[in-house]
C-alpha cells in the first residue's frame, strides 16, 4: 500500500471545515478511505478539518452522493455543514442548481440559495423529518440516565444528537458528557453528539461536542437538531425562522411540524490543492495548494465580523 495523489478543495461551511475530494471516478474501499480521512483531517498534520468529504456518483433518484469520514476515520451518517460545500461542488461539477443527494442512511434536497451575506455563496438543505425515537437514537435505556441533571432532548438527524437548554454555557460539563457518550457505555454504545444550546433573544447558541470529532467550532446537524428540538420542547413555536450561532458563524433555520428540517448557510471554498497521501502510514505530504479564494475567505469574514 503506496502514496496516493488526491486534488482537493478545502472548504468550509459555518466554520465547519474539511478537505472535499472529488471521489466519483476513485475506487478506493471503506478502509483506505478511512486511512486518507485521518491522514488530512488530523489537526497536526498539514491540511487538517473536521472530517473528509467525498463527492459521489449518484443514482436514479439522486444528481450526486456524499460521504463523510470523521476525523478518527468513522463515517457519519450524516453532516450537513459538509453537505452544504458537497452540494456546490455537485452543483459546479454538473451545472446544476437544484438536487437530491444521496447520503449514508437517506436523502437530503440541496439548492443554491441567495448569498447571506454579501459575496458568501449560500446553499440550503431540508432534511428529515427527523425521529426523537430512542431507539433510533440508539439510547438503551431512558434519557434520565444520562450522567447529567439536565433535560435533553434525543434527535436522529437521522446521526443522532443530544440537546439540552441552559443559560450559559460550561464547556467542561459538556465535555465531560462528551467523552462519556464518545467510550460508547451500555446506554448509547454507537455513541453521540451533545449539544448545549443558549437562547439569545430570537436566536439559538450551538455548542457541540461531535461524536468521533470532539469540541467543534460548528456542527451543522447539531443546528438542526437544536433548531428541532427548541420548537418540539415549546421554546420557539414551530415553523419560526432563526438564526442559529456558533463559534464558527451562523446558518438560518426552521423547523416544521412534521419534523423536516431547512438549514440555509455558506459553503465556502478556501483553496484548491493537492496532496501525497501514505495510506499504509496514514501521513499527508505537505499539500501543493493551486489556488487560494482569498474574496470567499474575505466575505465569511466580514460576514461573522458584522455578527458583533
Amino acid at each position: 500500500m503506496g502514496g496516493m495523489r488526491f486534488g482537493f478543495i478545502k472548504c468550509h461551511g459555518s466554520g465547519n471545515d474539511f478537505p472535499l475530494i472529488d471521489a466519483r471516478a476513485i475506487a478506493l474501499d471503506d478502509r483506505d478511505w478511512a486511512r486518507v480521512a485521518r491522514a488530512l483531517a488530523d489537526r497536526d498534520g498539514p491540511v487538517g478539518g473536521d472530517g473528509l468529504l467525498l463527492l459521489v456518483s449518484g443514482d436514479d433518484g439522486h444528481a450526486f452522493g456524499m460521504r463523510m469520514f470523521n476525523s478518527d476515520g468513522s463515517e457519519a451518517e450524516t453532516c450537513l455543514n459538509g453537505l452544504r460545500c458537497v452540494a456546490r461542488a455537485g452543483f459546479e461539477a454538473l451545472g446544476i442548481d437544484v438536487a437530491n443527494v444521496k447520503l449514508k442512511t437517506s436523502s437530503a434536497a440541496v439548492a443554491r440559495e441567495a448569498p447571506l451575506a454579501p459575496g458568501v455563496e449560500t446553499v440550503r438543505t431540508v432534511v428529515g423529518p427527523a425521529s426523537t425515537e430512542l431507539a433510533d437514537i440508539g439510547l438503551m435505556g431512558a434519557l434520565s440516565e444520562l450522567p447529567s441533571h439536565r433535560a435533553f432532548t434525543a434527535v436522529a438527524m437521522p446521526n443522532p444528537h443530544l440537546v439540552t437548554f441552559v443559560d450559559t454555557i460550561d464547556e467542561a460539563e459538556l465535555v465531560a458528557l462528551g467523552e462519556y457518550c464518545e467510550a460508547g457505555p451500555a446506554l448509547i454504545p454507537g455513541r453521540a453528539n451533545v449539544s448545549f444550546v443558549e437562547l439569545r433573544g430570537p436566536d439559538l447558541f450551538v455548542r457541540t461536542f461531535e461524536r468521533g470529532v470532539g469540541l467543534t467550532d460548528s456542527c451543522g446537524s447539531a443546528m438542526a437538531a437544536s433548531v428541532l428540538a427548541a420548537g418540539l420542547t415549546g421554546r420557539v413555536p414551530i415553523g419560526t425562522e432563526m438564526r442559529v450561532l456558533n463559534k464558527g458563524g451562523l446558518v438560518g433555520g426552521r423547523a416544521a411540524a412534521d419534523r423536516i428540517v431547512t438549514i440555509s448557510g455558506n459553503a465556502t471554498f478556501l483553496y484548491d490543492a493537492s496532496v501525497e497521501v501514505d495510506l499504509a502510514g496514514e501521513r499527508a505530504q505537505d499539500p501543493v495548494v493551486h489556488a487560494r479564494r482569498e474574496d470567499e475567505a474575505d466575505a465569511w469574514n466580514a460576514a461573522v465580523a458584522a455578527l458583533g
